[in-house]
């Protein structure tokens, strides 16, 4: 079953950061970036249930960049909801402040 993909809005800006960090280093590697994710999100619209991290937060590790998928699951409804998308050298305080 393919459940629904929500992104609240704190996930689209670290999306958008990661994007313009990476266009930075080297220009078009903000799409590759971008087209990770998206793989990423495609792959858990269909395989929602991943290692629970904290609380009922799940994590999806991106395929090719250090980032993590941050995202909570409802069975019910069947969506996902992904939360935050976050560098793995990000501290883990960051999450905290959400």
């Amino acid at each position: 079953m393919i459940y629904r993909v929500l992104l609240e809005p704190e996930a689209r800006t670290d999306i958008q950061e990661g994007i313009d960090w990476y266009n930075k280093v080297e220009s078009g590697l903000g799409k590759r970036f971008l087209s990770d994710v998206e793989a990423q999100i495609d792959y858990l619209s269909k395989s929602p249930f991943h290692q629970i991290r904290y609380d009922n937060v799940r994590c999806l590790p991106l395929e090719i960049f250090p980032y993590m998928i941050h995202y909570t699951v409802d069975e019910d409804a069947k969506t996902i909801i992904i939360r935050a998308v976050f560098s793995t050298f990000i501290s883990p305080e960051r999450w905290q402040k959400r």
